[in-house]
């Protein structure tokens, strides 16, 4: 299954001018098995995307991009998120981790001050970073995949989409298909996830860009 991890509804990130009905439309056209939401620093979409979810046949799986002291950190499975630049990254994921939930560097080498950039080196316990976040220049993408590497942290693919021309540019594929929120972080801290592309109409698993 080919997920994209990273995407933005303009309900709860005011950047974003895509609706859950656009983002899902856009996902099943592209053939997408399911679509994460995860906005800036809320978890206010969370009931609405369930109650869609189940209305329209189609795994809508909500996360949080939590702005960390050191950078942004998308993350799964907890109750609630944090004010911007208001706990420490490593702080963050021991959070993340004892909620049973599952996170994720988010763009840590975009020249935005927003990364965990160097930090990589450092936290412990992160499920992945993405090496392939479709906002983020390709030199930037491939430190990040060097970091990946280095430190044995899982690659990821992810659009970070405010607008559905940008939704699944990359993505992350799946090695099963996940039924719940439960199972997909399990599926997500398994280290089998693999980063992709949409190339020629159709997704393609990369391990080098």
């Amino acid at each position: 299954m080919f997920v994209d991890l990273h995407v933005h509804e303009r309900a709860f990130s005011l950047d974003s001018k895509m609706s859950l009905a656009e983002l899902v439309d856009r996902a099943r056209e592209m053939g997408m098995g399911a679509v994460c939401v995860t906005d800036h620093d809320s978890l206010g979409i969370r009931e609405e995307a369930e109650r869609y979810s189940k209305e329209v046949g189609f795994p809508i799986f909500v996360g949080v991009e939590v702005l960390t002291i050191q950078g942004d950190i998308v993350a799964f499975g907890i109750p609630y998120a944090f004010q911007p630049r208001t706990i420490d990254a490593q702080e963050f994921i021991n959070y993340v981790h004892c909620n049973g939930g599952a996170c994720f560097s988010a763009h840590p080498f975009r020249n935005n001050q927003r990364g965990l950039e160097e930090h990589l080196a450092v936290v412990r316990r992160l499920d992945g970073v993405e090496v392939l976040n479709g906002s983020t220049t390709l030199e930037a993408n491939r430190t990040a995949l060097e970091y990946a590497h280095k430190y044995g942290i899982q690659p990821l693919g992810a659009s970070d989409a405010h607008h559905t021309g940008q939704l699944g540019k990359y993505v992350t594929w799946l090695p099963e298909d996940p039924t719940d929120l439960q199972s997909f972080i399990r599926i997500l801290r398994s280290g089998k996830c693999r980063p992709a592309i949409w190339e020629n109409n159709e997704f393609r698993i990369v391990d080098s860009f």
